[in-house]
């Protein structure tokens, strides 16, 4: 890596600076004699487990499809589901393993010479396309096989881990948040990202330094997704639908009050008598009933 590099990048921010510096050099060195197939089967046999088991699981493959060389796709696709099995991979890995090798085939997944000529955005919309391979696959391919100078996987865990640890952070920044911090780091984010996994290692090792300052991330808003309008019809129907729900209730509501009897009086035999009830119905009937005024207009006040 030229001094260049370095001297830009510890201008831009002060804080990645005294991390490099900290670090030393960048030993980032890509694997570009790899093809991308070999790269991605060997992806899918790492998600969700340790580097042994995957690397157990691989071994099993190259001798079972491959005779101890790593399988071609055509060797894959004639390998059998339960052989697949039998080398350790899951239901699930084994769809997306052969998904791999038929899109590899019909060239959806291109070889290294292909691949160079792409930039960033189309190889990560290609090789998605492919089961069980997502964008924090296809960008440890940038990084570690193609060697391309301005990835920065904000969804790699061990990249916001470091950047809590160099810059002093009291929680995990967020993917959205660190993408629009890492935009002073262009076009060298590859590098960035490289010095932030190292940050872990000088942290488990204890010498990893303070930050120069102080930083805040900027705020990244949460805009909820715009709720679509109704059409005109149905917007008809239902203030339709709700007036009769209104009419109903009020109309069964008032048979309820007629129709509810006077609740009865205990007695101490046993018995039950609604003559108080009674009795005071005739009395709130005698009174004379009043009537409201109507207020005066103004003009007589």
């Amino acid at each position: 890596m030229s001094q260049e590099i370095i001297d830009q990048l510890a201008r831009v921010d002060p804080v990645l600076g005294g991390l490099m510096r900290a670090v030393g050099p960048c030993r980032l060195a890509p694997e570009a004699d790899c093809h991308p197939f070999q790269t991605l089967a060997r992806a899918i046999a790492h998600q969700q487990l340790n580097g042994t088991a995957a690397n157990t699981i691989l071994k099993r493959l190259t001798e079972s499809c491959g005779a101890g060389l790593f399988p071609t796709p055509h060797q894959v696709l004639a390998a059998s589901r339960e052989s697949l099995r039998a080398a350790g991979f899951s239901f699930a890995k084994v769809a997306a393993l052969r998904d791999l090798a038929e899109k590899t085939l019909a060239e959806v997944v291109p070889d290294v010479a292909t691949l160079l000529q792409l930039d960033d955005a189309e190889i990560i919309a290609r090789l998605t396309q492919v089961r069980g391979i997502g964008r924090w696959t296809v960008e440890m391919l940038l990084v570690f096989q193609l060697g391309r100078p301005d990835v920065l996987p904000v969804d790699d865990f061990g990249v916001r881990s470091g950047f809590q640890a160099a810059y002093g952070l009291s929680r995990l920044p967020r993917p959205k948040a660190l993408a629009a911090w890492g935009e002073r780091w262009k076009p060298y984010r590859t590098t960035a990202a490289w010095y932030l996994w190292r940050a872990l290692e000088l942290k488990r090792a204890g010498t990893l330094p303070l930050p120069e300052e102080r930083i805040r991330l900027p705020r990244i808003s949460r805009r909820r997704p715009a709720r679509s309008r109704p059409r005109p019809a149905a917007t008809a129907r239902r203030a339709r639908t709700s007036r009769a729900l209104r009419a109903a209730r009020r109309s069964s509501g008032s048979k309820a009050k007629r129709a509810r009897p006077a609740p009865a009086r205990a007695l101490k035999g046993g018995g039950t008598s609604s003559a108080p009830l009674r009795r005071a119905d005739a009395r709130r009937r005698s009174r004379p009933r009043r009537t409201r005024r109507s207020r005066a207009p103004a003009s007589r006040r």
